[in-house]
């Protein structure tokens, strides 16, 4: 696989790898694992979040009166 950046993209890539001390392969690696992890989790949290309101809906709307 090819991974195609534009000169800024390529510069922070590059910024990134320094700070983290390990090749670009590595950072570009990372950050798409870290970018991964975080919208999983998101919608892990949107998803019980929901069913929580759901589930105390009588509850949050005593408390809100």
């Amino acid at each position: 696989m090819t991974l195609r950046l534009d000169a800024r993209d390529e510069e922070t890539l590059a910024a990134l790898a320094a700070a983290e001390g390990v090749s670009k392969h590595e950072a570009a690696l990372r950050a798409i694992r870290a970018a991964g992890a975080r919208q999983l989790h998101e919608d892990r949290v949107r998803v019980l979040s929901a069913a929580a309101r759901e589930r105390y809906a009588a509850v949050l709307d005593r408390l809100g009166q």
